[in-house]
């Protein structure tokens, strides 16, 4: 499924037709600010101006482990990624309070956490590839064999969505440690050092984040020779972070506009471009997020985030934040009343003839 195509892009045409609506509303030109840029591309997306209410938005949650962990990058221990997982499955995580609180069903699949997750629904684990992924910083962090089956069941999830009807899906992620493989993908792919990516994650100390530093270098060291970005998310990712690439290029050649959230889904979005040109105009940026490595794959994607909130906390919840102010630039561009409609016919204006 990796094999480069021919990517349809969001319609020029119809988000020409979006701006010069905005420009028609009964309202200063520009006045609505971004929300004017961010219609414009649902719109595109759509294919329709004005485009249909994001009434049909889905988020998907892929969660996985990191065999990095074990070389000190993470402020908590790997056991808190099974936890959480049956946090978000309870409803209770802060991904889930906030979906719930704009009808977003929220689904969160187990790639590769190390543990079984007994108990858990059967949907939650029928993905589920492996239980961690080996740490990048001595060995590639999975086959081949797995990268395939990572990509492949990421886009057999787009297309139960796209015969939903999904309108917008918005990324998440889980997964202790998985900020150090988003770094290193984002460092190998834009050719720079750990020292420009490395980030304190979910909150290391000094001493820690110089370790993980040290670790995210090591890893890029190792493999330095490798220019081809499936070998390079095979090293240097997890399986997790495949199957979200599988989403983002799935996505992008059904027509199915993606909301990213922070570091790792930019990382994933970078992955995506690489192996798919043009998938980049199918992603928005939902929130800037504290970490270096995020804002230099932004630029290289020419994206801007929609919210910065100085948020960190992963799983979704910045795009889900970001998801009210998406479906408020589609609602002006829809329901608001045209300037024209608004002003009196000619023939009412004219003062009556003198009798």
């Amino acid at each position: 499924m990796t094999e480069p195509t021919t990517l349809q892009p969001p319609s020029a045409e119809v988000r020409a037709q979006a701006l010069a609506r905005f420009d028609a509303l009964a309202k200063p030109l520009g006045s609505l600010g971004r929300l004017e840029e961010l219609g414009a591309w649902v719109a595109a997306c759509q294919g329709t101006c004005p485009p249909r209410r994001l009434e049909r938005v889905t988020a998907i949650v892929p969660a996985g482990d990191h065999g990095v962990v074990a070389s000190g990058v993470a402020a908590y221990p790997k056991e808190i990624t099974a936890a959480m997982v049956r946090t978000l499955v309870a409803g209770v995580a802060g991904m889930s309070v906030l979906a719930a609180q704009h009808g977003v069903p929220v689904r969160v699949l187990d790639i590769a956490v190390d543990d079984d997750l007994e108990g858990v629904p059967a949907e939650v684990t029928a993905h589920k590839i492996r239980r961690s992924s080996q740490p990048i910083d001595s060995q590639d962090a999975i086959t081949v064999e797995e990268l395939d089956e990572a990509l492949t069941a990421g886009a057999a999830v787009v297309a139960e969505e796209v015969a939903a009807g999904t309108q917008l899906l918005v990324m998440g992620d889980l997964g202790i440690g998985n900020t150090s493989p988003a770094a290193a993908l984002i460092a190998s792919t834009l050719g720079l050092q750990a020292d420009q990516v490395t980030g304190r994650g979910a909150g290391l100390d000094d001493e820690g984040l110089a370790r993980k530093t040290a670790v995210i270098q090591q890893a890029l060291d190792r493999t330095a020779h490798l220019s081809d970005p499936r070998a390079r998310l095979a090293a240097l990712g997890s399986a997790d972070l495949a199957f979200a690439v599988g989403v983002m290029v799935a996505a992008a050649r059904a027509g199915v506009p993606v909301l990213l959230d922070g570091v790792i889904s930019v990382a994933e979005a970078l992955v995506a471009e690489s192996l798919e040109p043009g998938a980049r105009e199918w992603f928005a940026a939902g929130h800037r997020s504290p970490e270096p490595a995020q804002a230099v794959a932004l630029e290289s994607l020419g994206l801007v985030p929609v919210i910065d909130l100085g948020m960190r906390l992963g799983e979704g919840s910045g795009a889900m934040t970001a998801l009210p102010i998406l479906r408020s630039a589609v609602i002006a561009l829809h329901d608001m009343a045209l300037l024209a409609d608004l002003m009196a016919p000619e023939s009412v204006s004219e003062p009556a003839p003198a009798p």
